[in-house]
């Protein structure tokens, strides 16, 4: 009887050691940057070479009040939602999702006024299928867009839409 309270007794400090050590933070769950990473200072900069290419085109195609647009605007829960239904779709359509591509695009003329420039995403991945290759030879990094994927758009407008960074 002395034996099974003690280990009884073991059991239950094992348990607690076990929950402190499981429940304190470690270094291996810290989040890694991700490889693109640009400083505040980087962002400016290349906001800023890229207005004369924007006066260019609002001033000569895109006749409105308050300009073109120069940025959209996603909530985060819809980039993450999209991202999951856009991997299960690559699945479905034979693919393996290996990351996005973002387009400038604009939306069609209403009412006599000219849509306003946007950026959508597009699906990109490699096809299911089965290479016989002892090397992989490939230099491509990313996969190509993935036929027939769906695509997340109407993200919001900047605020006024010609509006630079940071808004």
């Amino acid at each position: 009887m002395k034996n099974f309270v003690m280990l009884i007794f073991g059991i239950i400090i094992g348990a607690f050691a076990m929950y402190f050590y499981c429940s304190q933070p470690n270094a291996e769950s810290k989040i890694a940057a991700p490889k693109g990473l640009i400083s505040p200072n980087q962002i400016k900069a290349l906001d800023q070479a890229y207005n004369p290419r924007h006066q260019l085109i609002s001033d000569s195609l895109v006749k409105r009040d308050g300009g073109d647009n120069r940025s959209s605007w996603y909530e985060l829960s819809q980039v993450r939602n999209y991202l999951n239904y856009a991997e299960n779709e690559a699945k479905e359509l034979g693919y393996t999702m290996d990351g996005v591509r973002i387009y400038l695009g604009a939306h069609p003329n209403e009412n006599g006024e000219a849509g306003y420039t946007t950026l959508f995403f597009v699906p990109t991945g490699k096809p299911n299928k089965a290479t016989a290759s002892l090397f992989n030879f490939s230099m491509q990094t990313g996969g190509g867009d993935i036929p027939g994927g769906g695509g997340l758009d109407f993200g919001n407008h900047g605020y006024p839409p010609r509006a630079n960074y940071p808004q």
